[in-house]
């Protein structure tokens, strides 16, 4: 697969597209660079290749938003994003990921119009305990199981009207340290393969590359645009997950024997 041209077209952007979304610029939208690297390969594979990436596209992140983050947010969240990734890897072999597709989905659609339309209540600007375990949860089980965990981050931190700079710093301490939960379960299914770490290793320079940019556009956005274009982008992606699930499910209901 090194010498397939196709290979790089399709594995580069979605590289970088992951990078300019970690870096800050557009959040949820990271998620479609799976399904564009699965044009060439298994969306398993795809995403074994790409965390390792990711790990260090998280350093990159750390380094360049350094001292920029929200650790009350911090603090409520990650407890509940290790039992997102626990429940994640015990549920590996009998997740119906279409499901868990559909319903991520319903929820970032109906959040990211709520947030275009101006209509997030005030109280969502408060941090909640309750609130922050389940979304932190949800972050953590649905970037195990469907490489999803974006949607769920926006939808708990994007009422609270955090600086660029601080959303983007938070999401990506979030995201470092659920990748790195993730590593021992990946391991231990058989994911890192010595194929599949080369082509992560091919890959990994392109990833400071697309995060330096995103935190580039996060530098020079007004705030109000800004949040307004994650809103956006929580929406588009609501409706790739909705018909990525329904897909999935009517394959499953006209294959043979169903």
């Amino acid at each position: 697969m090194l010498t397939d041209p196709v290979f790089y077209a399709v594995s580069i952007p979605a590289v970088l597209l992951y990078g300019v979304a970690k870096g800050g610029f557009g959040g949820a939208v990271a998620i479609l660079a799976v399904p564009l690297m699965a044009l060439m390969m298994s969306p398993a594979q795809a995403a074994a290749i790409l965390l390792p990436i990711l790990v260090v596209m998280d350093l990159v992140v750390i380094y360049s938003y350094r001292g920029h983050f929200d650790g009350r947010a911090l603090k409520l969240l990650l407890p509940g994003a290790l039992l997102g990734v626990l429940l994640g890897y015990a549920l590996a072999d009998s997740m119906n990921e279409s499901y868990m597709r559909l319903l991520v989905g319903v929820v970032a659609l109906a959040f990211g119009t709520q947030a275009l339309l101006g209509w997030l209540s005030r109280s969502g600007r408060e941090h909640n305990p309750w609130y922050a375990m389940m979304f932190g949860s949800l972050s953590g089980f649905t970037s195990f199981s469907i490489h999803a965990g974006g949607p769920p981050l926006t939808m708990y931190l994007l009422p609270k009207q955090l600086p660029p700079m601080v959303f983007a710093g938070t999401a990506g301490l979030f995201f470092w340290v659920v990748n790195l939960l993730k590593l021992p379960p990946y391991y231990a299914l058989g994911q890192f393969t010595t194929e599949n770490l080369l082509y992560s290793l091919v890959l990994v320079p392109f990833a400071p590359i697309g995060v330096l940019l995103g935190r580039q556009l996060v530098r020079i956005s007004n705030p109000q645009v800004y949040y307004r274009l994650i809103a956006f982008f929580l929406l588009l992606v609501g409706c790739k997950l909705i018909f990525d699930g329904y897909t999935g499910l009517q394959v499953v209901d006209t294959a043979p024997g169903s």
